[in-house]
Protein backbone atom coordinates (compact mmCIF):
# COMPACT_ATOMS: atom_id res chain seq x y z
CA UNK A 1 0.00 0.00 0.00
CA UNK A 2 1.21 3.07 -1.09
CA UNK A 3 1.31 6.34 0.89
CA UNK A 4 -0.19 8.97 -1.42
CA UNK A 5 -0.57 12.39 -1.73
CA UNK A 6 9.88 27.50 2.00
CA UNK A 7 10.93 25.31 4.64
CA UNK A 8 10.47 27.43 7.94
CA UNK A 9 6.89 28.99 8.92
CA UNK A 10 5.15 31.74 7.07
CA UNK A 11 5.60 35.57 8.53
CA UNK A 12 2.50 36.58 9.53
CA UNK A 13 0.71 39.23 7.30
CA UNK A 14 -2.66 40.59 5.89
CA UNK A 15 -4.45 40.01 2.66
CA UNK A 16 -7.20 41.96 1.66
CA UNK A 17 -8.56 42.21 5.41
CA UNK A 18 -7.71 37.90 5.60
CA UNK A 19 -6.40 36.65 8.02
CA UNK A 20 -2.41 35.29 7.51
CA UNK A 21 -2.00 31.89 6.52
CA UNK A 22 -0.09 31.29 9.87
CA UNK A 23 -2.73 32.95 11.99
CA UNK A 24 -5.41 30.24 10.09
CA UNK A 25 -3.08 27.20 11.56
CA UNK A 26 -1.34 28.17 14.74
CA UNK A 27 -2.74 26.66 17.12
CA UNK A 28 -1.97 22.40 16.83
CA UNK A 29 -5.10 20.68 17.47
CA UNK A 30 -4.54 18.25 20.77
CA UNK A 31 -7.10 15.99 20.23
CA UNK A 32 -9.12 15.08 16.79
CA UNK A 33 -12.91 17.00 17.14
CA UNK A 34 -16.33 15.79 16.42
CA UNK A 35 -17.39 15.03 12.84
CA UNK A 36 -13.79 16.97 11.79
CA UNK A 37 -12.07 15.63 9.97
CA UNK A 38 -7.83 14.77 11.08
CA UNK A 39 -7.04 18.52 12.45
CA UNK A 40 -9.78 20.10 10.64
CA UNK A 41 -11.44 23.08 11.83
CA UNK A 42 -14.97 24.06 12.38
CA UNK A 43 -16.31 25.91 9.77
CA UNK A 44 -17.61 28.99 9.30
CA UNK A 45 -20.61 28.94 7.41
CA UNK A 46 -21.79 32.46 7.00
CA UNK A 47 -18.36 32.79 4.39
CA UNK A 48 -21.16 30.89 2.35
CA UNK A 49 -23.33 34.02 2.00
CA UNK A 50 -21.76 35.56 -1.01
CA UNK A 51 -23.14 32.94 -2.78
CA UNK A 52 -26.55 33.50 -1.98
CA UNK A 53 -28.55 33.68 -5.46
CA UNK A 54 -25.31 33.30 -7.42
CA UNK A 55 -26.52 30.04 -8.67
CA UNK A 56 -29.99 28.46 -10.41
CA UNK A 57 -31.28 25.18 -9.03
CA UNK A 58 -30.79 23.20 -11.94
CA UNK A 59 -26.48 24.33 -11.73
CA UNK A 60 -26.65 23.27 -7.99
CA UNK A 61 -28.12 19.77 -8.65
CA UNK A 62 -25.75 18.96 -11.73
CA UNK A 63 -22.79 19.94 -10.09
CA UNK A 64 -24.35 17.90 -6.85
CA UNK A 65 -25.11 15.09 -8.11
CA UNK A 66 -23.16 14.47 -12.09
CA UNK A 67 -19.46 16.07 -9.89
CA UNK A 68 -19.46 16.34 -6.04
CA UNK A 69 -21.89 13.72 -4.96
CA UNK A 70 -21.95 11.16 -7.50
CA UNK A 71 -22.49 8.16 -4.71
CA UNK A 72 -25.46 10.39 -3.30
CA UNK A 73 -26.18 11.96 -0.45
CA UNK A 74 -28.85 12.02 2.30
CA UNK A 75 -31.84 14.84 1.83
CA UNK A 76 -31.04 14.87 5.77
CA UNK A 77 -27.65 16.96 5.03
CA UNK A 78 -28.84 18.29 1.85
CA UNK A 79 -32.51 19.04 1.15
CA UNK A 80 -32.93 20.50 -2.33
CA UNK A 81 -36.02 22.53 -3.17
CA UNK A 82 -36.68 24.87 -5.43
CA UNK A 83 -36.10 27.76 -4.64
CA UNK A 84 -33.76 26.83 -1.84
CA UNK A 85 -31.27 23.92 -0.64
CA UNK A 86 -30.90 23.22 3.26
CA UNK A 87 -27.41 22.30 4.23
CA UNK A 88 -26.72 20.96 7.62
CA UNK A 89 -23.86 22.53 9.43
CA UNK A 90 -23.24 20.14 12.82
CA UNK A 91 -23.84 16.67 12.62
CA UNK A 92 -26.15 15.46 15.26
CA UNK A 93 -27.88 19.15 15.57
CA UNK A 94 -30.88 20.85 13.78
CA UNK A 95 -28.28 23.76 12.26
CA UNK A 96 -28.57 24.20 9.10
CA UNK A 97 -27.56 26.97 6.21
CA UNK A 98 -29.99 28.11 3.85
CA UNK A 99 -28.62 28.65 0.35
CA UNK A 100 -31.13 30.97 -2.07
CA UNK A 101 -31.16 29.90 -5.76
CA UNK A 102 -31.34 32.89 -8.36
CA UNK A 103 -34.74 32.52 -9.94
CA UNK A 104 -33.20 32.57 -13.72
CA UNK A 105 -30.12 32.77 -15.43
CA UNK A 106 -31.01 36.51 -16.09
CA UNK A 107 -31.27 37.14 -11.99
CA UNK A 108 -28.12 35.50 -11.08
CA UNK A 109 -25.83 37.77 -8.84
CA UNK A 110 -22.10 37.90 -10.01
CA UNK A 111 -19.63 35.30 -8.14
CA UNK A 112 -17.04 37.19 -5.99
CA UNK A 113 -13.63 35.13 -5.55
CA UNK A 114 -10.17 36.13 -5.75
CA UNK A 115 -9.46 34.07 -8.82
CA UNK A 116 -9.42 35.17 -12.10
CA UNK A 117 -11.06 32.65 -14.95
CA UNK A 118 -9.15 33.38 -18.66
CA UNK A 119 -12.11 34.63 -19.99
CA UNK A 120 -12.18 37.70 -17.27
CA UNK A 121 -8.24 38.66 -18.35
CA UNK A 122 -7.71 41.25 -20.72
CA UNK A 123 -7.69 40.73 -24.39
CA UNK A 124 -3.88 39.26 -25.04
CA UNK A 125 -1.22 41.19 -26.00
CA UNK A 126 2.40 40.49 -27.56
CA UNK A 127 3.57 39.89 -23.91
CA UNK A 128 2.37 36.60 -24.04
CA UNK A 129 -0.43 34.04 -23.94
CA UNK A 130 -0.56 33.40 -20.37
CA UNK A 131 0.09 37.31 -19.12
CA UNK A 132 -2.16 38.43 -16.53
CA UNK A 133 -2.25 35.06 -15.09
CA UNK A 134 -1.13 34.03 -11.57
CA UNK A 135 -0.23 30.50 -11.93
CA UNK A 136 0.94 28.34 -8.45
CA UNK A 137 3.08 25.10 -8.77
CA UNK A 138 2.55 22.56 -5.98
CA UNK A 139 5.49 20.17 -7.05
CA UNK A 140 3.85 16.89 -4.69
CA UNK A 141 5.18 15.38 -1.67
CA UNK A 142 9.06 16.08 -0.29
CA UNK A 143 11.51 14.19 -1.22
CA UNK A 144 15.12 14.34 -0.24
CA UNK A 145 15.72 13.47 3.63
CA UNK A 146 11.62 12.60 3.53
CA UNK A 147 11.03 10.41 0.81
CA UNK A 148 11.36 6.77 2.74
CA UNK A 149 8.98 8.26 5.33
CA UNK A 150 6.33 9.47 2.79
CA UNK A 151 7.34 6.02 0.74
CA UNK A 152 7.79 7.43 -2.49
CA UNK A 153 10.92 5.86 -2.88
CA UNK A 154 12.86 3.00 -3.87
CA UNK A 155 15.93 2.14 -5.07
CA UNK A 156 17.82 -0.93 -7.74
CA UNK A 157 21.14 -2.19 -7.05
CA UNK A 158 23.57 0.39 -6.91
CA UNK A 159 21.35 3.05 -9.51
CA UNK A 160 20.52 6.58 -7.66
CA UNK A 161 17.46 5.97 -5.62
CA UNK A 162 14.06 7.35 -7.60
CA UNK A 163 12.20 10.23 -5.10
CA UNK A 164 9.08 11.35 -6.09
CA UNK A 165 9.78 14.60 -4.51
CA UNK A 166 12.55 15.39 -5.55
CA UNK A 167 11.15 14.58 -9.21
CA UNK A 168 8.13 17.05 -8.82
CA UNK A 169 10.28 19.85 -8.05
CA UNK A 170 12.33 19.55 -11.00
CA UNK A 171 9.61 19.49 -12.76
CA UNK A 172 8.53 22.62 -11.23
CA UNK A 173 11.90 24.50 -11.10
CA UNK A 174 11.80 23.89 -14.74
CA UNK A 175 8.38 24.98 -15.75
CA UNK A 176 8.88 28.42 -13.45
CA UNK A 177 10.96 30.19 -16.03
CA UNK A 178 8.90 28.62 -19.54
CA UNK A 179 5.37 29.88 -17.91
CA UNK A 180 7.41 33.67 -16.92
CA UNK A 181 8.26 33.87 -20.70
CA UNK A 182 5.03 33.26 -21.40
CA UNK A 183 4.17 36.10 -19.72
CA UNK A 184 2.67 34.43 -16.28
CA UNK A 185 2.86 34.86 -12.84
CA UNK A 186 4.40 32.01 -10.83
CA UNK A 187 4.54 30.58 -7.71
CA UNK A 188 5.66 27.32 -5.94
CA UNK A 189 4.34 25.58 -2.99
CA UNK A 190 7.53 24.59 -2.23
CA UNK A 191 10.98 25.45 -2.99
CA UNK A 192 12.95 23.03 -1.25
CA UNK A 193 12.77 19.04 -0.46
CA UNK A 194 11.99 20.21 3.16
CA UNK A 195 8.15 20.46 4.50
CA UNK A 196 6.57 23.97 5.20
CA UNK A 197 4.37 22.61 8.18
CA UNK A 198 6.68 24.33 11.11
CA UNK A 199 5.25 20.56 12.67
CA UNK A 200 6.99 17.33 13.02
CA UNK A 201 5.77 13.96 13.66
CA UNK A 202 6.48 13.48 16.75
CA UNK A 203 3.68 16.61 17.33
CA UNK A 204 0.67 14.46 16.57
CA UNK A 205 1.11 11.37 18.67
CA UNK A 206 -2.01 12.23 20.68
CA UNK A 207 -4.08 12.45 17.73
CA UNK A 208 -2.51 9.38 16.08
CA UNK A 209 -3.29 7.38 19.60
CA UNK A 210 -6.78 8.46 19.49
CA UNK A 211 -7.09 7.31 16.14
CA UNK A 212 -6.26 3.98 16.50
CA UNK A 213 -8.44 3.70 19.98
CA UNK A 214 -11.31 4.57 18.14
CA UNK A 215 -10.39 1.83 15.64
CA UNK A 216 -10.38 -0.62 18.74
CA UNK A 217 -6.27 -0.53 19.20
CA UNK A 218 -6.23 -0.29 22.91
CA UNK A 219 -2.40 -0.17 23.22
CA UNK A 220 -0.59 0.34 20.09
CA UNK A 221 2.95 -0.62 19.35
CA UNK A 222 4.77 2.16 19.12
CA UNK A 223 6.81 1.97 15.88
CA UNK A 224 6.96 -1.14 12.80
CA UNK A 225 9.68 -3.14 11.17
CA UNK A 226 10.54 -1.34 8.01
CA UNK A 227 8.08 -1.23 4.97
CA UNK A 228 7.20 -4.63 4.68
CA UNK A 229 5.54 -4.60 8.18
CA UNK A 230 2.30 -6.07 7.59
CA UNK A 231 0.89 -4.44 11.06
CA UNK A 232 2.50 -1.25 10.34
CA UNK A 233 -0.91 0.79 10.16
CA UNK A 234 -1.63 -0.01 13.20
CA UNK A 235 1.42 2.00 14.63
CA UNK A 236 1.92 5.18 16.39
CA UNK A 237 4.73 5.68 14.28
CA UNK A 238 2.99 5.49 10.26
CA UNK A 239 -0.03 7.16 12.38
CA UNK A 240 1.60 10.50 13.31
CA UNK A 241 4.10 10.19 10.46
CA UNK A 242 0.86 10.02 7.89
CA UNK A 243 -0.65 13.00 9.81
CA UNK A 244 2.31 15.02 9.42
CA UNK A 245 3.07 14.89 5.31
CA UNK A 246 -0.06 14.00 3.85
CA UNK A 247 -2.56 16.13 6.09
CA UNK A 248 0.18 19.09 8.04
CA UNK A 249 1.99 19.97 5.31
CA UNK A 250 -1.05 19.71 2.93
CA UNK A 251 -3.11 21.96 5.35
CA UNK A 252 0.13 24.73 4.96
CA UNK A 253 0.23 24.48 1.64
CA UNK A 254 -3.41 25.38 1.46
CA UNK A 255 -2.84 28.53 3.48
CA UNK A 256 -0.26 29.71 1.64
CA UNK A 257 -2.53 29.38 -1.83
CA UNK A 258 -5.34 30.63 -0.34
CA UNK A 259 -4.55 33.20 1.82
CA UNK A 260 -0.84 34.79 1.14
CA UNK A 261 -0.53 33.74 -3.00
CA UNK A 262 -4.23 33.70 -4.46
CA UNK A 263 -3.23 32.13 -7.65
CA UNK A 264 -5.72 31.91 -10.52
CA UNK A 265 -4.99 27.91 -10.55
CA UNK A 266 -2.94 25.52 -9.05
CA UNK A 267 -1.35 22.40 -10.75
CA UNK A 268 -0.08 19.70 -8.29
CA UNK A 269 2.66 17.83 -10.18
CA UNK A 270 3.14 13.90 -9.53
CA UNK A 271 4.62 11.19 -10.67
CA UNK A 272 2.41 7.69 -10.64
CA UNK A 273 3.23 4.19 -9.63
CA UNK A 274 2.04 0.34 -9.48
CA UNK A 275 2.70 -1.34 -6.44
CA UNK A 276 6.09 -1.61 -6.04
CA UNK A 277 6.23 -4.34 -2.94
CA UNK A 278 9.56 -3.94 -0.22
CA UNK A 279 11.05 -0.58 -1.63
CA UNK A 280 14.41 -2.31 -1.17
CA UNK A 281 13.44 -5.13 -3.56
CA UNK A 282 11.17 -3.16 -5.65
CA UNK A 283 9.25 -4.98 -8.86
CA UNK A 284 9.29 -2.94 -12.20
CA UNK A 285 6.85 -3.64 -14.31
CA UNK A 286 5.03 -2.79 -17.93
CA UNK A 287 2.18 -0.42 -17.00
CA UNK A 288 3.00 3.08 -17.81
CA UNK A 289 -0.26 5.43 -17.75
CA UNK A 290 -1.40 8.94 -17.65
CA UNK A 291 -4.66 10.96 -15.68
CA UNK A 292 -5.69 14.02 -14.23
CA UNK A 293 -7.74 14.40 -11.44
CA UNK A 294 -10.18 17.26 -9.94
CA UNK A 295 -12.31 17.70 -7.01
CA UNK A 296 -15.35 15.56 -7.16
CA UNK A 297 -16.63 12.38 -6.17
CA UNK A 298 -17.15 12.70 -2.26
CA UNK A 299 -18.03 9.44 -0.68
CA UNK A 300 -21.02 9.55 2.07
CA UNK A 301 -18.82 9.01 4.84
CA UNK A 302 -16.51 11.92 3.85
CA UNK A 303 -19.27 13.80 3.85
CA UNK A 304 -20.32 13.42 7.31
CA UNK A 305 -17.02 15.42 8.30
CA UNK A 306 -18.75 19.15 8.75
CA UNK A 307 -15.51 20.65 7.36
CA UNK A 308 -15.29 18.53 4.38
CA UNK A 309 -18.85 19.06 3.55
CA UNK A 310 -18.38 22.70 3.53
CA UNK A 311 -15.53 22.54 1.92
CA UNK A 312 -17.17 20.58 -0.66
CA UNK A 313 -20.30 23.43 -0.72
CA UNK A 314 -17.32 26.26 -1.59
CA UNK A 315 -15.88 24.21 -4.07
CA UNK A 316 -19.66 23.35 -6.06
CA UNK A 317 -20.83 27.42 -5.29
CA UNK A 318 -17.50 28.85 -6.35
CA UNK A 319 -18.00 27.17 -10.13
CA UNK A 320 -13.93 25.92 -10.24
CA UNK A 321 -15.39 22.51 -11.82
CA UNK A 322 -16.04 24.03 -15.36
CA UNK A 323 -12.49 25.58 -15.00
CA UNK A 324 -10.72 22.61 -13.70
CA UNK A 325 -12.63 20.73 -16.19
CA UNK A 326 -11.73 22.63 -19.26
CA UNK A 327 -7.74 23.23 -18.27
CA UNK A 328 -7.81 19.27 -17.36
CA UNK A 329 -8.91 17.85 -20.92
CA UNK A 330 -6.62 20.31 -22.71
CA UNK A 331 -3.78 19.15 -20.66
CA UNK A 332 -4.57 15.77 -20.94
CA UNK A 333 -4.67 16.29 -24.71
CA UNK A 334 -1.50 18.03 -24.91
CA UNK A 335 0.56 15.33 -21.98
CA UNK A 336 -0.86 12.33 -23.93
CA UNK A 337 0.41 13.35 -27.49
CA UNK A 338 3.70 14.24 -25.70
CA UNK A 339 3.84 11.10 -23.83
CA UNK A 340 2.39 8.74 -25.98
CA UNK A 341 0.57 7.00 -22.97
CA UNK A 342 -2.46 5.81 -22.60
CA UNK A 343 -5.59 6.94 -19.88
CA UNK A 344 -5.39 5.12 -16.16
CA UNK A 345 -8.40 3.29 -15.52
CA UNK A 346 -9.62 3.26 -11.79
CA UNK A 347 -11.10 -0.21 -10.15
CA UNK A 348 -12.01 1.75 -7.05
CA UNK A 349 -15.52 3.85 -6.11
CA UNK A 350 -13.64 6.78 -5.19
CA UNK A 351 -13.66 8.42 -8.26
CA UNK A 352 -15.85 9.49 -10.92
CA UNK A 353 -14.88 9.96 -14.96
CA UNK A 354 -15.51 13.32 -16.26
CA UNK A 355 -15.30 14.89 -19.42
CA UNK A 356 -14.58 13.18 -23.01
CA UNK A 357 -10.69 12.39 -22.95
CA UNK A 358 -10.66 9.71 -20.47
CA UNK A 359 -8.02 10.81 -19.16
CA UNK A 360 -9.82 13.03 -16.49
CA UNK A 361 -11.34 11.90 -13.20
CA UNK A 362 -13.09 13.22 -10.52
CA UNK A 363 -11.65 12.62 -6.50
CA UNK A 364 -11.72 13.85 -3.03
CA UNK A 365 -8.53 14.87 -2.68
CA UNK A 366 -7.32 16.78 -0.08
CA UNK A 367 -5.23 19.31 -2.02
CA UNK A 368 -7.78 19.57 -4.80
CA UNK A 369 -10.61 20.46 -2.03
CA UNK A 370 -8.63 22.82 -0.05
CA UNK A 371 -7.27 25.02 -2.73
CA UNK A 372 -10.15 27.43 -3.42
CA UNK A 373 -8.99 28.30 -6.77
CA UNK A 374 -9.26 26.12 -9.67
CA UNK A 375 -7.03 22.64 -9.34
CA UNK A 376 -5.78 20.00 -11.78
CA UNK A 377 -3.90 17.28 -9.85
CA UNK A 378 -1.52 15.49 -12.71
CA UNK A 379 -0.74 11.83 -12.36
CA UNK A 380 1.63 11.28 -15.43
CA UNK A 381 4.67 8.51 -15.95
CA UNK A 382 4.81 4.92 -13.61
CA UNK A 383 8.09 5.67 -11.72
CA UNK A 384 8.45 1.98 -11.41
CA UNK A 385 7.79 1.07 -15.31
CA UNK A 386 11.06 -0.42 -16.54
CA UNK A 387 10.82 2.39 -19.32
CA UNK A 388 10.09 5.23 -16.71
CA UNK A 389 12.79 3.95 -14.31
CA UNK A 390 15.25 4.14 -17.52
CA UNK A 391 14.51 7.59 -18.03
CA UNK A 392 14.65 8.96 -14.72
CA UNK A 393 18.52 7.18 -14.19
CA UNK A 394 19.41 8.82 -17.45
CA UNK A 395 18.09 12.62 -16.09
CA UNK A 396 17.75 15.27 -17.72
CA UNK A 397 19.82 16.58 -20.75
CA UNK A 398 18.79 17.89 -24.40
CA UNK A 399 17.98 16.44 -27.28
CA UNK A 400 17.09 12.90 -27.59
CA UNK A 401 18.52 9.65 -26.72
CA UNK A 402 17.93 6.08 -26.99
CA UNK A 403 15.99 4.75 -24.33
CA UNK A 404 15.18 0.61 -24.97
CA UNK A 405 15.18 0.78 -28.60
CA UNK A 406 13.36 4.11 -28.81
CA UNK A 407 14.54 8.03 -28.69
CA UNK A 408 13.27 9.51 -26.25
CA UNK A 409 13.66 13.05 -24.60
CA UNK A 410 14.29 13.92 -20.97
CA UNK A 411 11.31 13.01 -19.02
CA UNK A 412 11.27 16.15 -17.14
CA UNK A 413 11.14 18.20 -20.56
CA UNK A 414 8.50 15.92 -21.91
CA UNK A 415 6.64 16.49 -18.69
CA UNK A 416 7.26 20.30 -18.97
CA UNK A 417 6.69 20.26 -22.57
CA UNK A 418 3.25 18.87 -22.23
CA UNK A 419 2.15 21.51 -19.75
CA UNK A 420 2.91 24.15 -21.20
CA UNK A 421 1.12 23.37 -24.54
CA UNK A 422 -1.45 22.64 -22.53
CA UNK A 423 -1.53 25.88 -20.53
CA UNK A 424 -0.92 27.85 -24.12
CA UNK A 425 -3.73 25.92 -25.60
CA UNK A 426 -6.28 26.41 -22.43
CA UNK A 427 -5.61 30.20 -22.47
CA UNK A 428 -5.74 30.60 -26.17
CA UNK A 429 -8.71 29.23 -26.30
CA UNK A 430 -10.43 30.20 -22.93
CA UNK A 431 -9.31 34.46 -22.70
CA UNK A 432 -10.75 37.13 -25.38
Amino acid sequence: MFRFSASCALASFLVLGIPSARAVDEELPNETAANLSTLGRKPDWSELEKYQSTITHDEFTHLLNDVYCTRGISPDVIKVDPDSARILMTKGTQDFFVLHFARSEAERLPLQHWWLPPAALPPQTTVGPLAGSHIALDPGHLGGAWAKMEERWFKIGKAPPVQEGDMTLQVAQMLVPRLQSLGAKVSLAREKTEPITPYRPSDFQEIALQFLRRTGIAEPRETFDGPADPHKEETLQWQRELIFYRNSEIRRRANLVNYRTQPDLVLCLHFNAEPWGDPNRPKLVRKNHLHLLVNGAYLPTELDFDDERFQMLEKLLSRSFPEELDLAETLAQTLAKRTGLPPYHYKTENVTPVGTSGYVYARNLMATRLYRCPTVYLEPYVMNSREVFARVQAGDYEGTRKIGRVQRPSIYREYVDGVVDGLVNYFKKARP
